[in-house]
């Protein structure tokens, strides 16, 4: 019989977390990470097992290959998890691609459906601006309104914004190459640490997506979704819904607005959550997470000794 744990948060990582060969170690223990792989790689039409257990990662870093891997990482780690343990998370969410990550595992959208979508979601990102056209740029050491401030200042007409709210003094902001150019060196200027240029070939989170986000919008109304099983916070609000409308309608704005990282995580913690574990591959979440809320136990899972770690912590 399968119990919720009120205090204990799983979240997912999305893009920027995927490595060649990251699911290599619990997949020698657990053939249920292969199975899952195999599962995506029928509704893609394409062997993803192989991209992400072999490369190039020239081509697992294309945002159409990312997500669907990033997805099917996540998942496979949250299904060797309810093999393992009978504990679930009251809580989840996910940072942009996570989030869709989050709905299949809190039972809110089928696994084979989010493969699509966000094939699909890398696709039209893709095609919304050419390579070269947009970027994006991480902006360490100011607080956010000052950064909110000097892009709106500096647009000059083009996009450039506040992206990614990640963690106290860590924004990411996107839009036009040039405006964001503009934007990195007025913020150095205002006492930036450091402003540096993200290795993305798309601008996501700004206005240059909300062409994009009417298509994957298109491509939502015929995917079927339920509520929930856990309470899940959306990155676009900050919220958790139970209607699939809105949860549909979530998603299409998570493409063009920012993610609310820390006031995520924050609402968690402070309604009670006192353990977050990042589920997937990498340690991003279990960093930005530490500095959002230090006195909760933060903690990741993505190999046979980090599941150990948890399992351990949860179960004693």
């Amino acid at each position: 019989m399968n119990e919720q744990n009120y205090n204990l948060a799983f979240v997912f990582p999305g893009q920027g977390s995927q490595s060649v060969g990251m699911m290599s170690k619990l997949a020698g223990e657990f053939p249920l990470v292969k199975q899952t792989f195999e599962q995506a790689s029928d509704v893609l039409g394409f062997d993803l097992w192989n991209l992400v257990e072999n490369g190039p990662e020239t081509d697992l870093n294309q945002t159409e290959n990312t997500q669907p891997a990033m997805l099917a990482a996540g998942v496979a780690v949250w299904r060797v998890w309810c093999e393992k343990s009978p504990v679930r998370p009251a809580w989840m969410a996910g940072h942009s691609l996570g989030e869709y990550t989050a709905l299949v595992c809190s039972e809110a959208i089928a696994f084979e459906d989010a493969v699509k979508l966000v094939a699909a979601r890398g696709r039209l990102m893709q095609e919304a601006v050419p390579a070269g056209v947009g970027a994006m740029a991480a902006i360490l050491g100011l607080e956010d309104h000052q950064v909110v401030n000097t892009c709106t200042e500096v647009a000059n007409g083009e996009v450039v914004a506040a992206a990614n709210f990640n963690a106290p003094g860590q924004v990411v902001i996107a839009g036009e190459t040039a405006a964001v150019d503009r934007a990195m060196d007025a913020l150095k200027a205002l006492g930036a640490k450091r402003a540096l240029k993200l290795p993305v070939s798309v601008p996501s989170h700004c206005q240059l997506m909300e062409a994009a986000s009417e298509k994957l919008n298109e491509i939502l109304q015929g995917v079927n979704v339920v509520m929930p099983d856990a309470t899940l916070i959306h990155n676009a609000d900050v919220k958790s819904h139970g209607s699939p409308e809105v949860i549909r309608y979530a998603l299409k704005e998570q493409l063009f607005k920012p993610v609310r990282w820390v006031e995520s995580v924050k609402f968690m913690h402070e309604q009670g959550v006192n353990c977050f574990v990042e589920c997937g591959p990498g340690k991003v979440l279990m960093g930005l997470n530490k500095r959002i809320v230090s006195d909760a136990v933060h903690m990741t899972m993505f190999d046979p000794e980090s599941l150990n770690n948890v399992l351990e912590h949860i179960h004693g």
